[in-house]
């Protein structure tokens, strides 16, 4: 059985007829065709899945769409403004803070959540804010370099 689910995608509203048992995560990939967001272990315990639901991060591999339809979803796809990367993305890309990239989508969001949260974060902030989301390439390092850098470059952020 299918429903029309209305969602609030980047910015922008999508309906879309979807099988009730789909996740959030099987919608935006396989229906509105956003594939940053990435399949996992589908068990909510990889982190891969991660979007920002009212600015919180959550697994979308764990999320009915329907659950979400007055919310605000963002995904990797709705980082950029205007063309332009997020502070978090040109960070990523300056200190190579993504390896084979499939945690990245995830990580960028989660990181995007904390600085909007917490402009300055401590490291250990960082590490907490990030622990949810499993990398098997980099060993965290530059990932966590790249957020702090991020930071030192936030208007709001003390810290230059």
């Amino acid at each position: 059985m299918k429903q029309l689910l209305t969602l609030n995608v980047n910015g922008e509203r999508h309906e879309v007829w979807a099988a009730v048992h789909k996740t959030l995560l099987e919608v935006l990939r396989e229906d509105l065709h956003l594939t940053g967001t990435k399949h996992g272990c589908e068990l909510g315990e990889c982190g891969a899945c991660s979007v920002l639901i009212d600015g919180v991060p959550m697994l979308s591999c764990l999320v009915l769409p329907v659950e979400v339809q007055h919310s605000e979803i963002l995904t990797v796809e709705g980082l950029a403004h205007n063309g332009q990367p997020h502070p978090l993305q040109t960070a990523f890309a300056e200190l190579g803070a993504a390896q084979c990239g499939y945690c990245t989508p995830a990580m960028l969001l989660t990181a995007k959540a904390l600085l909007d949260h917490n402009p300055h974060p401590e490291r250990e902030a960082i590490r907490q804010a990030l622990a949810g989301t499993l990398c098997r390439c980099t060993g965290y390092t530059k990932i966590i370099a790249a957020v702090e850098l991020a930071a030192q470059g936030n208007p709001e952020s003390a810290h230059v």
